[in-house]
């Protein structure tokens, strides 16, 4: 599909939104932009200085998002085979004396761990107050048995940080840089600001006045906050959040890392926390990215795959505009007064006559269920009406498939033949699909009474 110029309404309803955003929240300068099809197709800033208007190439802080990098990093560091993520963290970095934990547990912020360092707030004050992982630890470091439940845990992060440290053997930024945010020609995101960028600033609560923020250098708590970024960046990492980059890292691990693995502490089940992405689920949509806040900055990205859009949302502010629900509206905003056209249908380039065999109805017990195939050999398998378990199945070459998703996510389908080759029945995980309800001829488990279906006399 040719991405085309969003309409002059969608483009004011944006700028409304933004405006709104920078009066109501107060703040000093606000920058927003969406993408669309892959491609940036808005950006737009207020500002409190008349004629310095930030554009979407000025940096700001974007606190939290980093760590959507950093799991960037663990997940290639994974992909690779240095490490699995069921691995206890002690296997690749030791002596931090919470080893027990795993690498998944780490990612989505399962480990336990505290929220924040002991001590004075580590994003006011210096990071030579914390110059070892004991400091960031402390002697109490947990809060929570591990694994047992969601808590947003920033250590947690410096632990992923000095983990990436350790299997490199280079600094965290060194390796960002070379392995993400240049092959995604994120040329304009640093450890350290680059010209031109936004200074940080507390809005006083009660009146309009001014008070600057220090914009301290984390040190070891880089992985967990430390970024500079600009919109137009960030817009880069969008598109690479909808769909991977092999540079990078595939469109499959992108889908691992947006795949919930807990339950936010809130205990609303609509937000989730994958690895390094909160993924929000509502209306139809699923929403994934991440929010970030430092002393004097607030920052905001959101990605909807089924849409194909996502929003990006910058202020040089401590507080004051919610810059994640801003974001938000942005995206719906384009998705609804512009709709995605759908991609034409087309049919399939062959069809193996064998897989083609295996489409239609099929029966687990009495249940209908529908075999279709996908491009690519996959195949779809899920209830003819009504909700129930679904799973989209990959190929695996022998004549199997492993689930990608849903119930039988992981889970081995296999078709199976009678010794004149025809179809008995398919296996998923001991469940067996008949293409008839309980069909005797098929090893129902259990069995299946030889006197049949019958009526009730």
């Amino acid at each position: 599909m040719t991405n085309e110029e969003l309409l002059p309404t969608t483009r004011r309803t944006l700028i409304h939104r933004l405006a709104t955003a920078q009066a109501e929240g107060r703040a000093p300068s606000l920058v927003g932009a969406v993408v669309r099809g892959g491609e940036l197709v808005w950006t737009g800033s207020r500002t409190s200085v008349d004629g310095h208007a930030p554009d979407e190439n000025v940096q700001y802080r974007i606190g939290s998002i980093t760590k959507t990098f950093t799991a960037v990093l663990v997940m290639r560091l994974r992909d690779e085979g240095l490490l699995d993520l069921s691995d206890p963290l002690e296997k690749h970095l030791p002596g931090t004396g919470v080893g027990e934990i795993t690498i998944a547990d780490l990612l989505s912020h399962r480990g336990g761990l505290a929220a924040e360092t002991p001590g004075p707030w580590w994003e006011r004050t210096p990071a030579s107050l914390r110059p070892e992982l004991r400091d960031v630890l402390g002697e109490e470091p947990f809060k929570h048995p591990v694994g047992r439940r969601f808590h947003y845990s920033n250590p947690g992060y410096t632990l992923l940080g000095s983990l990436v440290e350790a299997v490199r053997g280079e600094p965290w930024e060194d390796v960002l840089r070379r392995e993400v945010l240049e092959p995604l020609g994120m040329h304009r995101t640093s450890r350290q600001p680059m010209a031109p960028h936004a200074d940080g600033w507390a809005v006083h609560p009660w009146a309009d006045a001014l008070l600057p923020e220090p914009a301290e250098d984390l040190g070891l708590m880089a992985p967990a906050g430390q970024l500079w970024s600009t919109a137009a960046d960030l817009a880069r990492f969008a598109v690479f959040l909808m769909q991977g980059d092999d540079r990078v890292l595939s469109a499959e691990s992108v889908h691992e890392m947006k795949t919930p693995a807990a339950v936010a502490d809130s205990g609303d089940e609509d937000q989730t926390y994958g690895f390094g992405v909160i993924v929000v689920s509502g209306g139809g949509r699923t929403f994934a990215g991440h929010s970030g806040s430092l002393p004097g900055f607030l920052a905001s990205l959101w990605t909807c795959e089924e849409e194909d859009v996502a929003a990006v949302v910058l202020a040089n502010c401590t507080s004051g505009p919610a810059v994640s629900a801003v974001a938000a509206e942005l995206l719906l905003a384009v998705a609804e007064a512009e709709p995605r056209i759908p991609e034409p249908w087309r049919p399939l380039p062959e069809v193996d006559q064998d897989l083609l065999e295996l489409t239609g109805a099929w029966y687990w017990g009495t249940s209908a269920q529908v075999l279709r195939l996908a491009p690519g050999g996959v195949v779809q398998l899920g209830p003819l009406a009504g909700g129930g378990r679904a799973s989209r199945f990959r190929p695996n070459g022998d004549g199997t498939w492993t689930g990608l998703d849903g119930y039988y996510a992981g889970e081995l389908l296999r078709a199976v033949r009678r010794p004149d080759g025809s179809v008995s029945h398919l296996d998923l995980g001991s469940f067996v699909f008949t293409r008839e309800p309980y069909d005797p001829e098929a090893p129902v488990p259990g069995g299946v009474d030889p006197e049949g279906w019958r009526g009730l006399s």
